[in-house]
């Protein structure tokens, strides 16, 4: 999830080049892509669908904004839950496959939700499960907001907070030394110095993760993300005008909230937040995570996951 307010801020949206890295990439898992497209209204969309086991699709939102959904695939574990359920991935607007942001073509919350809920028909599901992580789950639950028909579960994690500017990064409060290195930066990186820009970002995926292995094999992987900064600057400019905290109140599905407990990204008090505003709702902390629970604790997280789907 990314943002850019002011020049501390928009120095961390260089360096965060929105939620997981413009030149860094990891070792997918599972099978190769073999994705699709469609003509949404005013979008060419797409998707990639994995499993072909009947029952409630599983739809995940990645985070953003302006990425592509690869960095999902640094898990297995939505393979291992395709084998129970379809799992829906798609790039949004102006992403990764999908195609390119055209000269008047707008990019707005809206946009978003209109893309997710076209694919949703284009698939031929009434009900989905929506899973929305980071600038995904602000996706998610503005979907869920509008389209509360079609969700059969909501799962929001590691979210956006429901008024963008409200999100809390705890960077320079966990990691004081690292935020003065790239603040000390943020000049050079302003003016695209690529140098600056590349260990900003490093410096930033640092901060990501609990587990020092999974920090060091993201961090050393080879480039497979793509990031779309006009998209990410023309959704924060939109975000600002909306504020979800009234809608939460009235979701009537079930809703699971989830945080890592180290999350410096979004301050785990967000997602606690989001739960208690909605009325019913499950909230999981996941002890041994940052950012990225499915990566980090792939068994607990699917266990979870899988237990809230069924009901349980």
């Amino acid at each position: 999830m990314t943002r850019c307010e002011g020049t501390r801020s928009c120095a961390l949206q260089a360096a965060v080049i929105g939620l997981l890295g413009l030149t860094l990439g990891l070792p997918l898992h599972g099978a190769q892509e073999s994705g699709k497209t469609f003509a949404a209204p005013g979008a060419t969309i797409y998707y990639e669908v994995r499993g072909e086991a009947k029952g409630t699709p599983l739809f995940l939102a990645n985070g953003g904004p302006g990425f592509d959904h690869a960095y999902l695939h640094i898990s297995d574990v939505w393979d291992r839950i395709a084998q129970n359920r379809p799992v829906v991935f798609w790039d949004q607007r102006g992403n990764g496959r999908s195609g390119e942001l055209k000269q008047g073509q707008t990019c707005t919350l809206a946009d978003q939700v209109a893309d997710l809920d076209a694919l949703r028909g284009h698939l031929g599901y009434d009900k989905i499960d929506l899973l929305g992580h980071s600038w995904g789950g602000y996706l998610a639950m503005a979907y869920a907001a509008r389209h509360p028909e079609h969700i059969a579960h909501l799962v929001i994690l590691d979210s956006a907070a429901p008024r963008w500017q409200d999100t809390r990064f705890l960077f320079a409060d966990v990691y004081p030394e690292i935020d003065q290195k790239r603040n000390s930066r943020g000049f050079a990186e302003t003016l695209g110095d690529e140098d600056a820009i590349a260990a900003n970002l490093r410096d930033y995926m640092s901060m990501l993760f609990v587990a020092p292995e999974k920090r060091d094999a993201f961090l050393a992987a080879a480039s497979a993300f793509s990031y779309h900064r006009t998209v990410n600057e023309m959704l924060n400019a939109d975000l600002a005008r909306f504020d979800l905290n009234p809608e939460l109140p009235k979701f009537r599905f079930p809703t699971l909230v989830g945080t890592g407990r180290y999350d410096f990204n979004v301050a785990p008090v967000t997602a606690y937040k989001i739960h208690r505003a909605i009325p019913g709702s499950k909230f999981v902390v996941f002890e041994r995570s940052g950012h990225l629970p499915f990566s980090e604790e792939p068994e607990a997280f699917q266990r979870a996951l899988e237990a809230f789907l069924a009901g349980r």
